[in-house]
């Protein structure tokens, strides 16, 4: 029996060395020295200030930021601690209710727009943290943004246009407008307002 049993807590110590230590390591180790921008959580700091991550989005609702994607984590908007969807079908009547609130809030911030809202302006993600919005969803809110903050919508939509990212290796995923990264271009062009 003791023949078995030291070979067995001798081969545990060293794949738990291996697999428990060393491979952490060496995985972390090459992370930092190739992509070390997203090991560090893709954050964005403004005048040596955090203000966000290009991962996860934020909740703005000021009518001279763009909006995201609304947020179905609760009890605050884009917790990465509540990450995930609310799991509503299209024919749940709170998935409905919460819809037609969106689409009244978003009426309501600008009412002379008549275009049709897109979709990820109105309904929340799978993670419920998604940081980006279709490029229809920026331009649809261009106006508004452009009104309030006095700019000339030409510029607004340069920036969009700017700030809108190709799908990853040319095919996967959909052209997207990280949020964050457009607002913050907005406030250097223009005076930051409140959110």
């Amino acid at each position: 029996m003791k023949t078995l049993i030291r070979p067995a807590i001798s081969l545990f110590v060293l794949l738990s060395a291996v697999t428990g230590v060393l491979y952490p390591l060496v995985v972390t180790g090459i992370g930092k020295a190739t992509l070390s921008d997203q090991t560090r959580g893709s954050l964005i700091e403004k005048d040596h200030k955090l203000v966000g991550s290009t991962l996860i989005g934020q909740n703005f609702s000021s009518p001279g930021y763009f909006w995201g994607r609304p947020s179905a984590t609760s009890p605050q908007p884009y917790n990465g601690a509540s990450s995930g969807g609310s799991n509503l079908g299209p024919t749940n009547p709170a998935q409905k209710a919460a819809v037609a609130d969106r689409v009244r809030a978003l009426h309501d911030a600008d009412p002379t727009n008549l275009q049709a809202i897109p979709v990820d302006l109105v309904t929340a993600s799978g993670s419920g943290l998604d940081p980006e919005i279709s490029p229809a969803a920026a331009y649809y809110q261009l106006q508004r943004v452009a009104n309030t903050r006095h700019m000339d919508p030409e510029t607004v939509r340069k920036l969009i246009a700017q700030h809108t990212e190709m799908p990853q290796l040319g095919v996967l995923g959909e052209y997207r407008v990280n949020v964050l990264k457009l607002n913050l271009a907005l406030d250097q062009q223009n005076t930051v307002i409140q959110r």
